[in-house]
């Protein structure tokens, strides 16, 4: 899952951070460095679930994101070295004193995919669907609720106005993907057609959507700014990971995430690393286990934390994942201020977690090996997504720690689109999954209770503390002092273990070494930079 944050020039579907953010690593040059980039060949790369739709206001997961990168712009985007916010599709922008009030100004002559001139009515249309309660789009909304007006002052210029102010203001409004008005304005926004065939302003055209086979898209040749060199991105749809590294071994992928064991023991021949190179690079963001809080086995916060002291996350990390990420304690970013270091995991200690377990009331009353609790026995499904290496591995583990301590548990494997709308229906026990996280992140979208019923807080955790400091921190913005309320909202995480929070992962990527000018920037590889020379090319 993905919560929301600013477009960036990052659109390889791993998107990363390292660890000295500001600071790109070192990463593949060309054999020749005094070669001229020239345009041709494709980039076919693994997409490990099939997105739900490429409508990019009603998505809510990475797939999407990962397509849309090349085919949806937003006003400004962040720099790939500095992080700096710089023109887009705004030229400028100017906003007033009190944070209230945010101008901008489009680029001249900026043009739709079709041709149709992309004006401020168009970014106007967009905020006015985000806005939109009938649209799908929860998880955007609660970024927006101060946003009063929307003004298109004339065809370039256009005015947002809030009525509080929220240090995130700028990054949301001049993040979001502006989508075109005369294709959208017609028929059912959350069933447009649309959603299948996106038109957009960016530098890769829509070309074609194979159902569990594969996503094409083609150079736009009229693209209003520079244009990329690779002429076509191909997505091949494979879930499963074993088979997407055969088919990378055998040429017919370029690029693709590897797990641990593919990196360790699976890529290490020779003859790999004749054809392939790979990089390694922090995630911004986190795994965790989330425990439905409506479910009467997970309302108590000490059940949550005895569940935690069960997973054995050193050992988990060391044997599953080769001690390639660290284990977190909360909902920042790892190497984020607002992360408080100082606070230490829980450990694994299930004679501890029994103690808690029976504080809290979960006996084995009946004698027939299973806690239960005013007639309910403990036993629930742990859903995860299917042909997930990592979470069938974990789900294994919980299972047999679980039955050592009278807990029931059983695997629920589930194909995205339905694990998902397990998500949206609240219809899951529990689950694992992982949060990818912007440059500042802002609680609200995960974690206040507003967005429990209908948004991204999916295990239902209400806390009225939290709640607070979420909301203040949203007008607060002096750095220093938000840091503190966050490091104060992580602690009240870490007591009341809505989430079992896993580890920041390390990302490992493996790409075709026909690519040049491959370099890993503080969010991650930019793909409209690379290019193959002629005598390299594998597609004409």
């Amino acid at each position: 899952m993905s919560s929301l944050f600013i477009k960036t020039k990052v659109t390889v579907v791993i998107a990363a951070v390292c660890l000295v953010l500001g600071t790109p690593l070192k990463g593949v040059t060309a054999d020749d460095p005094t070669a001229q980039p020239v345009v041709g060949d494709w980039l076919v790369q693994r997409l490990s679930s099939e997105p739900a739709t490429l409508n990019p206001i009603t998505a809510t997961d990475v797939y999407e994101g990962a397509v849309n990168g090349y085919i949806y712009e937003s006003l400004l985007e962040r720099d790939n070295r500095t992080l700096n916010l710089v023109p887009l599709l705004a030229e400028s922008w100017k906003v007033s004193e009190d944070k209230l009030s945010y101008d901008f100004t489009l680029r001249s002559g900026l043009k739709w995919q079709d041709g149709k001139p992309l004006t401020s009515e168009d970014v106007l249309f967009t905020f006015e669907k985000v806005k939109d309660p009938a649209v799908d789009a929860p998880h955007l909304r609660n970024y927006y609720r101060d946003l009063e007006k929307v003004e298109a002052l004339d065809d370039r210029r256009i005015r947002f106005t809030f009525s509080e102010p929220y240090f995130k203001s700028l990054e949301m409004i001049s993040g979001m993907s502006v989508i075109p008005k005369h294709i959208f304005a017609e028929g059912d926004f959350n069933t447009h057609p649309a959603g299948r065939n996106p038109m957009g302003s960016g530098p890769y055209i829509f070309e074609k959507w194979d159902t569990g086979k594969e996503i094409v898209l083609k150079r736009n040749e009229n693209y209003w700014g520079e244009k990329p060199f690779l002429k076509r991105i191909h997505f091949k749809i494979i879930t499963d990971d074993t088979v997407a590294l055969q088919v990378f071994k055998r040429g017919e992928l370029d690029f693709m995430g590897l797990t641990p064991i593919q990196w360790v023991r699976q890529t290490k021949t020779a003859k790999f690393r004749k054809a392939a190179d790979k990089h390694r690079y922090y995630l911004p963001g986190y795994s965790y286990i989330g425990w439905n809080m409506r479910r009467p086995y997970f309302s108590d916060k000490r059940v949550r934390r005895a569940l935690t002291m069960l997973v054995d996350r050193e050992s988990i990390l060391k044997n599953i994942r080769y001690g390639f990420g660290k284990v977190v304690t909360g909902n920042f970013f790892y190497e984020s201020p607002d992360y408080d270091k100082t606070i230490q995991p829980w450990p694994y200690d299930p004679a501890g977690a029994v103690r808690l377990l029976e504080e809290a009331g979960w006996t084995d009353r009946d004698g027939d090996g299973i806690r239960d609790k005013d007639g309910v026995p403990f036993n629930f499904e742990f859903s995860i997504t299917s042909g997930s290496d990592f979470a069938e591995k974990l789900s294994t583990i919980l299972k047999e720690e679980l039955s050592k301590v009278g807990i029931e548990m059983t695997i629920r494997p589930l194909e995205w689109a339905l694990f998902t709308q397990t998500l949206d229906d609240r219809t899951y026990d529990a689950v694992t999954l992982g949060w990818r996280l912007p440059v500042e992140a802002d609680p609200y979208q995960v974690w206040h209770s507003s967005q429990a019923e209908k948004g991204s807080n999916f295990v239902g955790f209400e806390n009225t503390e939290a709640d607070s400091i979420i909301e203040e921190a949203r007008t607060t913005f002096d750095k220093e002092k938000r840091m503190q309320m966050y490091r104060r909202f992580h602690r009240i995480m870490h007591e009341e273990q809505p989430y079992t929070f896993l580890f920041v992962n390390e990302s490992l990527v493996a790409l075709d070494k026909r690519f040049q000018n491959v370099i890993v920037y503080p969010l991650g590889l930019d793909s409209t930079e690379w290019w193959v020379p002629e005598e390299k090319r594998k597609y004409k």
